[in-house]
C-alpha cells in the first residue's frame, strides 16, 4: 500500500552560508516539494543552535504559505514548554485567517523536561524495549540513545533560562491540549462570569497533531484525545515502535478520528545510484555529532566530511542514527521506507533530508516522490 509522503524540514545552514540563505532554500524547496506532490510541508522548532533558522515555526510558516497554493503547512512540532496554549493558537489561527484550512498545529513537549532532570538527580526512564540492537520483521531499531545527559549539561540550563520567563513552569501536555480546544471552540471560562476570546484562533480550521519519540505522555496523550500522532524514527530510532503501540493501544475515537492514524519521521537521502547518495551522505553523520555535542553546526562540506579524524567513541555515539538513515537509488530508498511502513503500520510518511548542495536536497526529494508514486 502508498501512503502519502510529506516533508519535514529544519531551514539548515550550511557551512560557509546564512540564515537568509538557508530560508530562501526552505522557500524554494517548499515550492518544489507542492510540485512533486508531498501532502505536507512541516517546519521544525529549533532554538540558539547554529545549523538551523527554523527557531520560529508559525512565521516561517506564513512565509511559505504565501509561495505556494495547495500543500498542507505545519509545525513539527511547536515546543509546549516556551509558549502558553493561548500563544500558540493565536499564531496558528491568524494563518489560518491568511490561508484558510491549510495548517496543521503540531505539539511536541520535547522543551519540557522532567522535574528531577532540572535537579541532576535522576536517571533516564527505563525503557520497555530491550537495549540493544535488533531487526524487527526486517527494520533496523537500533540501541537507545539517552539525550539527559545533554539536557542536564550547563549550556541546556542556560538555553532554558533565554526560552523560558524566569519562574515559569509549563502545563503537562494533555492541559496544553484541552486549552487549546476550550480556546478554539470558545470562549474560555473561568467559571466565575468572567470570559476570554482567542481572535484570531477561535474557530480555526486547524489540524491538531502530537508528536513523539517515545511510548510515554506525548503518546498516551494523542491516543487518548483521539487525535493523530507522528512518531519520529529519523529523532529515536530505537523507541519507534514503542511510540506507536502505546499511542494505538489509549487509542479513544473522537469527533477527530475513528481509528488511530500514524505518520512516522525517517531520514533519506536518493540520488540516482547508490555510491552516489553514499558520497552525498557523508556529512550526516559529522553533523548528527555535533547535535549530541551539544547544538547542529551549519551542514558540513563534503571534504570535511572526508578529513574528519573519528574515534571509536564518536563512531558510536553516531551509530543509531546514521544505521536508520535511508540512503540510497531511488529503489533502494523506496524499498526500505516500505519496510518502515510495513512495520511500524503508518498512515503517512516524514521525510527530512539534508544536503551541503541545494540542488541534491531538491533532487532527492524529486527522486523519492516520483519512484514512490510509480
Amino acid at each position: 500500500m502508498t501512503v502519502p509522503l510529506s516533508v519535514l524540514d529544519l531551514a539548515p545552514l550550511v557551512d560557509g552560508g546564512d540564515a537568509r540563505d538557508a530560508l530562501r532554500r526552505t522557500l524554494d524547496l517548499a515550492r518544489s516539494a507542492e510540485e512533486f506532490g508531498y501532502h505536507r510541508y512541516w517546519v521544525a522548532e529549533h532554538h540558539l543552535t547554529p545549523g538551523v533558522a527554523s527557531s520560529q515555526p508559525a512565521v516561517l510558516l506564513g512565509a511559505i504559505a504565501s509561495v505556494t497554493d495547495r500543500i498542507r503547512l505545519g509545525s513539527g512540532a511547536l515546543q509546549t514548554g516556551f509558549l502558553t496554549p493561548l500563544a500558540a493558537l493565536e499564531q496558528f489561527g491568524l494563518l489560518d485567517a491568511l490561508y484558510p484550512g491549510r495548517f496543521d498545529l503540531g505539539l511536541g513537549r520535547s522543551a519540557q523536561r522532567r522535574k528531577s532532570d532540572i535537579s541532576g538527580t535522576a536517571s533516564a526512564p527505563a525503557s520497555a524495549e530491550p537495549d540493544q540492537e535488533r531487526i524487527v520483521d526486517g527494520l533496523l531499531i537500533p540501541k537507545h540513545y539517552n539525550y539527559q545527559v545533554l539536557l542536564r549539561s550547563g549550556r541546556a540550563q542556560l538555553w532554558f533560562k533565554l526560552l523560558k520567563q524566569p519562574g515559569a513552569e509549563p502545563h503537562d501536555l494533555d492541559t496544553v491540549v484541552e486549552d487549546i480546544e476550550i480556546l478554539r471552540s470558545g470562549p474560555y471560562t473561568d467559571g466565575e462570569g468572567n470570559e476570554a476570546r482567542a481572535v484570531p484562533g477561535e474557530g480555526a480550521d486547524l489540524q491538531l497533531w502530537i508528536l513523539g519519540s517515545s511510548g510515554g505522555e506525548s503518546a498516551r496523550v494523542a491516543g487518548a484525545r483521539g487525535l493523530p500522532f507522528a512518531a519520529n524514527y529519523h529523532v529515536a530510532p530505537a523507541k519507534v515502535l514503542e511510540a506507536v503501540e502505546a499511542y494505538r493501544a489509549a487509542f479513544t475515537p473522537s469527533k477527530v478520528l475513528s481509528a488511530p492514524h500514524v505518520m512516522v519521521s525517517a531520514d533519506v537521502l536518493v540520488a540516482d545510484d547508490d555510491e552516489t547518495a553514499a558520497e552525498l551522505a557523508l556529512p550526516y553523520a559529522l553533523w548528527v555529532r555535533s547535535v549530541r555535542k551539544g547544538g547542529a553546526v551549519p551542514w558540513p562540506t563534503l571534504e570535511q566530511a572526508r578529513r574528519h579524524q573519528w574515534t571509536e567513541e564518536d563512531r558510536e555515539l553516531v551509530k543509531d542514527r546514521v544505521d536508520t538513515q535511508f540512503v540510497g537509488s531511488p529503489q533502494t530508498v523506496v524499498d526500505r521506507l516500505a519496510t518502515l511502513r510495513r512495520v511500524t503500520g503508518a498512515d503517512e510518511l516524514l521525510i527530512t533530508t539534508m544536503a551541503y548542495d541545494h540542488r541534491d536536497r531538491v533532487r532527492s526529494y524529486e527522486l523519492l516522490a516520483k519512484h514512490w508514486q510509480s
